[in-house]
């Protein structure tokens, strides 16, 4: 609502004031760093519409992760379709050296990057708690 007063433009707003409080995204980027110190824990990735967070032990494989990352999310999301499996709650790729725990937990697309001996159950109830 604009009134004028004296030739000058007053402009108000009846908006509530912002007070900053822990959001679930905060607890969950709080349990990624505490999952990241979890023994055989790689790294991680956290993407939302918005912003997107990476923490892994080697940098230099930032794109191969990201790319797996994706590819794990597509290729569930067609199988689920294919096979009329309804939502995902996770997914797991195994590999010869490396496992990957795949979820979207409230839109947040999260990647779990372990050596494949690592305790997969652990860092589900973490995350999960979230």
């Amino acid at each position: 609502m604009v009134k004028k007063k004296n030739s000058q433009d007053i402009a108000t707003t009846a908006e509530p004031i912002a007070i900053e409080t822990t959001t679930h995204e905060d607890n969950l980027r709080a349990n990624l760093e505490e999952i990241r110190e979890y023994d055989g824990v790689v790294g991680y990735i956290l993407r939302n519409t918005r912003s997107a967070s990476i923490d892994l032990k080697d940098p230099s494989k930032i794109i191969e992760y990201a790319i797996l990352s994706s590819t794990a999310f597509d290729a569930a999301e067609r199988l689920s379709e294919l096979f009329d499996l309804g939502g995902i709650k996770d997914i797991v790729v195994n590999g010869r050296n490396l496992k990957v725990l795949s979820m979207i937990l409230e839109g947040n697309k999260i990647s779990i990057f372990m050596e494949s001996d690592a305790d997969i159950e652990k860092v589900l109830q973490k995350i999960q708690v979230s």
